[in-house]
């Protein structure tokens, strides 16, 4: 039989809430544009007893400024619980000290990010993405989407890999061009997201939580020989993590017949011309593709949905 298809009409904020909302148990918010909508969501829907995937209604807490926000979901994180936030701007460079903090800890933490651009001579509210590629230092991998239907099959990867691989994500789209914009799309089921989470993952998560029952010692201090061999030592979760979010794709791909990986090509096979892109653009790059081949040129792109050190590789040869 086949399964019924559900969709809703929604923007890309209530796309990536209704994903959030599946795999948090905390969330620790402060409101900034365009952001803010996905919190409110997040916290009324906890308010009317909504259950997420492990039948539970998330714990909101809105905190007194954005650092505060990283700062409870840090210590949420050591706790055991699944947390998430969601900012933009100014509001994702005041987490960047505790960013770094749970990068180096292995926390499954998720940030989900309208990018907006960085107040500089004045005040801006428009999308761009300064406010991400100022983070891209803190061992976050990086997630894009381009679609509020790209948001609603590809956000639940972050969470997904984030427990799996202990990477902490931050899954991020145009702000207002993709949080604001309106969209009929199919949504996924809590029952769905539930079949593909790494449960052996996700219970050695919760063994690792602080608790007098088994104290360990955390936050020391260390002379560089041990630092850097620690430093060093966590790159073996880094170096699997293309596999997992491949793997993880390839499940949404069967899922949807809709098909992802972190980096897709399309075009023509013997292009000339190449557009490397990821976001919202990346809709009407097809679209011009598809134009400009039907005239005969020969152009493509390569398609971001996710980056860390590989951009960084392709920058430097």
């Amino acid at each position: 039989m086949t399964k019924k298809k559900n969709f809703v009409t929604c923007d890309g904020n209530y796309a990536a809430a209704h994903i959030a909302y599946m795999f948090s148990e905390v969330a620790a918010i402060y409101p900034i544009t365009p952001s803010s909508t996905m919190a409110e969501y997040v916290d009324e829907w906890a308010a009317f007893g909504r259950k997420n995937i492990f039948g539970e209604t998330v714990r909101v807490t809105e905190m007194q400024s954005e650092a505060g926000a990283a700062g409870a979901l840090h210590g949420s994180l050591q706790s055991g619980a699944l947390t998430t936030t969601y900012t933009a701007s100014q509001g994702l460079l005041l987490m960047i000290p505790n960013m770094y903090k749970i990068s180096g800890e292995l926390l499954p933490a998720v940030f989900h990010v309208s990018a907006r651009s960085l107040a500089a001579q004045a005040l801006s509210i428009f999308g761009d993405h300064s406010d991400i590629y100022s983070t891209r230092q803190t061992g976050f991998a990086m997630l894009a989407t381009g679609s509020v239907q790209e948001i609603l099959d590809i956000a639940g990867v972050a969470h997904l890999a984030a427990i799996k691989s202990r990477v902490p994500f931050l899954h991020f789209f145009d702000g207002f061009r993709t949080s604001h914009e309106i969209q009929k799309a199919e949504i996924p089921s809590n029952e769905d997201m539930a079949a593909m989470l790494d449960w052996d993952a996700l219970q050695a998560f919760r063994d690792r939580a602080l608790s007098p029952e088994h104290p360990v010692t955390r936050g020391t201090a260390q002379n560089p020989d041990i630092y850097f061999q620690s430093r060093e030592a966590a790159n073996s979760y880094y170096d699997v993590l293309p596999d997992i979010v491949e793997d993880y794709m390839q499940q949404i791909t069967k899922l949807t017949g809709r098909e992802y990986h972190p980096f897709t090509y399309y075009g023509a096979p013997d292009a000339e011309n190449v557009l490397i892109a990821m976001g919202s653009i990346t809709d009407t790059i097809k679209e011009v593709i598809d134009y400009l081949n039907a005239k005969g040129e020969k152009s493509d792109s390569y398609l971001f949905t996710f980056t860390d050190h590989f951009l960084q590789n392709i920058s430097s040869g």
